[in-house]
C-alpha cells in the first residue's frame, strides 16, 4: 500500500512537471509570436510609400519637399515621442503600451489612405506616434523577456522589420493595382497586418499593477546612478542612430524616385528598393548575433561605412547600370548599421530600465537628425535639378556613421 502511494504521488508530480512545461513552452511561443509580429509592423508603412510617393504628389498636386514630408512625419513622431515612452511605459507597462500602439496604427493607417492632404499628414502622425512606442520598447522588451539570447532574438526582430519592408517596398505598386486603389491600396493595405498582431500581442499584456510594481522596481535599481545625458558614450550611440537612420529613410523615400527619374519603369523601381531591403536580412540576422559575441563592435562600423560608400559612389557614377549590385552592398550596410544600432541598446547598459531610457535618448535625438534627411534629399534636387548633390550628401554622412560607431563599439558601459 505504501509502494502505491509513493508511485501515485510521483506520478502526480511527473505530471504537474510535465503540465508545467507545456504551459511553459506555450507561453514561449505566444511571446515568440508576439515579437515577430510586432516586429512586422514596424517598417512596412513606412517603406510602402516610396514606390508611390511620385503619384500621391501628382494625385494631391504635392511639390517634393511636401511629398518627403510623408515620410518626414513619422521620423518627428520619433524624435519628439520617444523620450516620453519610457515615463509612459513606467506607468502604465510596456504591454499595455504596444497594445495601444497598435491600434493607434490602424487608425493611422486607415486615415493615411484617404484621398486628402489633411488625413494624409493626420494619418502619417498617428504612424509614426504608433511606431514609435515599438521601436522605443521593443529593445527592451526583448532583454527583459530573453536575457540568454539578446543576438539571436534582436536578429529575429530585425529580421522581420526588414522582410516586410522589403515585401512592402516590392509590392507597393502591384498591391495597388490588384486593389484597384492605386496608392490609397498600396499604403493602406497594411492596416490587415496591425488588426492581426492585436490579438496575437493580447496574451502579452498584463495587469498595470504588475507592470507598475515591475518597472518600479528597476527603476529603483537605476534611479540616481547614471544620467545618460551626460555620457559621451550615450551621446555616440544616438549620433549612430540617427545618421544611419537618415541614410536608411532618406533613400527609402527617393530611391525609387530617383530610378523612375533616370528612366525606370514606377514598378520596377519598387524593386529596386527591395533589393536593398532582402540584401537586409542577412546582416539584419548575422549582424546581431556576430556583435553580441565580440568583445567590442569598433571594427564593424568600419565596414558599414565602407560598404555604404562603395554603394552610393556605385548609383553616382553607374546610375541604373549594375543597380543591384550598389543596392546589395547598401543592404548589407543598412542590415548591419541598424543591428549594431540596437545591440548598442542593450550591450551597452545595465539593465531593463536602463535600456528604455537609453532607446528613448537615441531614438528621440536620433530620428530627430533622421527626419532631416527624406526633406534635405529633395530640397537638393528641387536646387540643383540632380540627384548627384542629393547622394553626395549621403555619402558624406558615412563619415560621421563610422566615427560615432567607433566610439560607441567600445567595450564598457554607459556611465
Amino acid at each position: 500500500m505504501q509502494l502505491f502511494y509513493i508511485n501515485t504521488y510521483k506520478g502526480k508530480r511527473r505530471l504537474l512537471k510535465e503540465q508545467s512545461n507545456q504551459r511553459k513552452s506555450y507561453k514561449i511561443v505566444l511571446l515568440l509570436l508576439g515579437v515577430i509580429f510586432m516586429a512586422s509592423n514596424l517598417r512596412a508603412p513606412l517603406t510602402a510609400v516610396g514606390p508611390v510617393i511620385d503619384e500621391i504628389s501628382r494625385d494631391l498636386n504635392l511639390s517634393n519637399a511636401a511629398a518627403g514630408l510623408i515620410t518626414t512625419i513619422p521620423l518627428m513622431a520619433f524624435a519628439l515621442l520617444s523620450g516620453i515612452i519610457p515615463r509612459i511605459s513606467k506607468k502604465y507597462g510596456m504591454e499595455l503600451v504596444l497594445l495601444f500602439s497598435l491600434i493607434l496604427l490602424s487608425i493611422g493607417l486607415v486615415f493615411r489612405s484617404m484621398e486628402n492632404i489633411v488625413t494624409l499628414f493626420l494619418g502619417a502622425g498617428f504612424v509614426g506616434a504608433a511606431i514609435t512606442a515599438g521601436n522605443v520598447l521593443m529593445p527592451a522588451f526583448i532583454k527583459n523577456k530573453f536575457p540568454k539570447h539578446l543576438g539571436s532574438m534582436m536578429g529575429v526582430y530585425s529580421v522581420m522589420m526588414n522582410l516586410t519592408a522589403a515585401l512592402a517596398a516590392g509590392f507597393s505598386i502591384t498591391l495597388g493595382k490588384v486593389t484597384g486603389l492605386g496608392w490609397k491600396g498600396s499604403i493602406g493595405i497594411w492596416v490587415i497586418l496591425s488588426l492581426i498582431t492585436i490579438p496575437i500581442w493580447l496574451p502579452q499584456v498584463r495587469s498595470r499593477a504588475k507592470g507598475i510594481t515591475k518597472d518600479r522596481k528597476d527603476l529603483i535599481i537605476n534611479e540616481g546612478k547614471t544620467n545618460i545625458y551626460k555620457s559621451r558614450l550615450a551621446w555616440a550611440i544616438t549620433i549612430f542612430m540617427g545618421v544611419q537612420s537618415l541614410m536608411y529613410y532618406s533613400l527609402a523615400a527617393w530611391l525609387p524616385k530617383i530610378m523612375q527619374t533616370w528612366g525606370m519603369s514606377e514598378e520596377s523601381s519598387g524593386w529596386v528598393l527591395s533589393y536593398v531591403h532582402f540584401a537586409q536580412l542577412p546582416m539584419a540576422l548575422c549582424g546581431a548575433i556576430i556583435a553580441g559575441r565580440m568583445k567590442n563592435q569598433q571594427i564593424l562600423s568600419g565596414i558599414i561605412g565602407l560598404l555604404y560608400a562603395i554603394g552610393i559612389i556605385g548609383i553616382i557614377i553607374f546610375k541604373t547600370e549594375y543597380i543591384w549590385i550598389w543596392c546589395i552592398l547598401i543592404g548589407l550596410a543598412s542590415g548591419f548599421a541598424y543591428s549594431l544600432s540596437m545591440i548598442f541598446l542593450i550591450l551597452r547598459t545595465r539593465n531593463t530600465s536602463q535600456a528604455t531610457e537609453m532607446s528613448g535618448m537615441a531614438q528621440g535625438f536620433g530620428y530627430l537628425i533622421a527626419a532631416c534627411g527624406p526633406p534635405l534629399f529633395g530640397v537638393s534636387f528641387d536646387i540643383s535639378n540632380s540627384w548627384t548633390l542629393s547622394l553626395t550628401l549621403l555619402l558624406f554622412t558615412c563619415s560621421i556613421l563610422t566615427f560615432s560607431g567607433i566610439i560607441a563599439g567600445k567595450a564598457t558601459y554607459i556611465k
